[in-house]
């Protein structure tokens, strides 16, 4: 499945609200009012949320289950079990994917009972038996491959393709879990069984097969790319305690060392429903599918809402640098601690990416690339690796070929103190407020997207309205604001940078 990573508000308010922002900011309130009459806001007494937006016109319905739940929730020892979770949630129920479930269930039982006893000899104090370990892990894999014939494969994705559903996928962030897809609209009541029974009753089955397929994506995304490896150590340099320093994809030795039943306790703590959000957008009409909604989610049991994380990132006091000697393309990378996504601040924060590194018409593209000619890619990420806590102002760049990262470092820098020494254009600031609502106008035309930020919006800011007035704070954004947060945020002490340095170029020059 794919992996996203949570943006910033301005990520969120493109999809919705569009033209309707056009106008000047009075007509907000009208256009607002419009499109709650057509929302409706459907809560169940176990606390799952349903967001329904009205869209006639095509019979379609897109579905979009957001989970407050990603690799910030993490402990150590689990790393990656969010994203394990997703890939889990596809593998069935004790009704689907199952030719017998009671032998099944027997057969499941047996291949946690191996792994546990091959785990426990592997990890032995004072070191494991070999003849023993080998042993064990051959009784483990025996068990699997009974456990495996009473699977039906990929039944669950097949009956949504046989019934006419698309865009089946998922992701996983640092702040979030998504499960999405669309389905005919005549659908929805087959859509309400599958989603709900997914979550209410999943089986863990091909737990370690999975396991094994997680593994192998951690070493093609980033143990064998360069830019993986050193994304992870700036990362992990940049935050000293909160969990955003930990890989989506989990450490190596987490996934290694987890187990069907670490993960079913993890499931158990935040699948709960007051945990969830579901935005439904398409042609639907909400008093028409509440009484489904209440019927197949209404039976998954209460729970309770997992505690909020309390780990908090202290104020950065020094600045701090990562150099990965690597057979590479050199790749230069620094990053600015920022609060989060909920900060009053973040429309400026957005506003200040936006200028300096967002599309060709930016300072860096046209200093760094297009100008200087230092840099073939030179961007700026607004809120990395989520948003959901403080994070990061990211300004990345790949130098041009005979350029260092020294030279990129340095036109970086640069824009940077003329940012913090001077004003921004008018020419600046309307273009960030422009392509702002444009991206409002092309998100309108997409069920999903609007499904996506509604889901998005609820759960970081507890109500989806965020998403009209996140334009309204974009629009209201000056000149004096930006220079005052490039001053306050560009600073060494807040700064961790990253470079890739080409181990052949390196060593010849020595």
């Amino acid at each position: 499945m794919e992996r996203t990573v949570r943006p910033g508000r301005r990520a969120l308010v493109p999809v919705l609200a569009a033209a309707l922002v056009l106008a000047a900011a009075p007509a907000l309130a009208q256009d607002l009012a419009s499109f709650e009459k057509r929302l409706t806001e459907h809560r169940l007494p176990n606390g799952l949320t349903f967001l329904i937006y009205e869209r006639p016109g095509a019979p379609v319905v897109s579905f979009y289950t957001h989970v407050d739940v990603g690799a910030a929730q993490e402990v150590p020892g689990i790393t990656g079990m969010a994203h394990m979770f997703e890939h889990m949630a596809f593998k069935g129920t004790t009704v689907i994917g199952t030719t017998d479930w009671p032998a099944e269930k027997k057969a499941l039982d047996q291949v946690e009972a191996a792994w546990d006893a091959f785990y426990a000899e592997r990890t032995k104090v004072g070191g494991a038996d070999p003849a023993k370990l080998k042993e064990l892990e051959k009784a483990f894999k025996d068990a699997q491959e009974v456990a495996d014939k009473y699977i039906v494969k990929n039944e669950f994705g097949d009956i949504i393709d046989r019934q006419g559903g698309t865009g089946m996928n998922a992701s996983t962030g640092s702040d979030q879990t998504n499960y999405f897809y669309s389905m005919p609209a005549n659908k929805v009541e087959l859509w309400a069984y599958l989603e709900s029974e997914r979550f209410r009753d999943p089986v863990f089955r091909e737990f370690y097969k999975e396991r094994d397929v997680v593994m192998e994506e951690r070493r093609l995304r980033t143990e064998s790319q360069p830019t993986g490896r050193l994304m992870e150590q700036f990362l992990a340099t940049a935050f000293v305690a909160h969990p955003y320093k930990q890989p989506v994809v989990g450490y190596m030795s987490d996934l290694q060392s987890f187990s069907a039943t670490d993960a079913k306790a993890f499931y158990a703590k935040y699948y709960v429903p007051s945990n969830i959000v579901i935005a439904i957008v398409g042609d639907v009409k909400a008093k028409e599918i509440i009484p489904i909604l209440d019927r197949y989610f209404g039976r998954l049991p209460k729970g309770e809402k997992p505690d909020p994380l309390r780990t908090v990132e202290p104020k950065a006091i020094a600045e701090k640098t990562v150099v990965k000697l690597d057979k590479s393309q050199p790749v230069y990378m620094e990053g600015y601690h920022r609060p989060a996504a909920t900060s009053p601040e973040d429309a400026t924060y957005q506003a200040l990416a936006e200028v300096l590194g967002t599309g060709r018409t930016s300072r860096l593209y046209r200093s760094l690339v297009r100008d200087r000619k230092v840099a073939v890619q030179a961007s700026v990420f607004s809120s990395f690796p989520g948003g959901k806590y403080p994070a990061l102002t990211v300004f990345f760049g790949i130098p041009a070929p005979g350029r260092t990262n020294e030279e990129v470092q340095a036109a970086i820098r640069a824009e940077i103190e003329k940012i913090k020494s001077e004003p921004v254009t008018d020419e600046e600031l309307a273009m960030v407020k422009s392509r702002a609502k444009a991206g409002l106008v092309r998100g309108l035309q997409n069920n999903m997207g609007i499904a996506r930020q509604l889901g998005i919006a609820q759960t970081i800011y507890g109500d989806w309205r965020e998403i009209f007035t996140g334009v309204t704070e974009i629009d209201k954004v000056t000149k004096d604001d930006i220079q005052r947060i490039a001053k306050a945020t560009f600073v060494p002490e807040n700064r961790t940078v990253a470079m890739i340095v080409n181990e052949d170029a390196k060593t010849a020059k020595n």
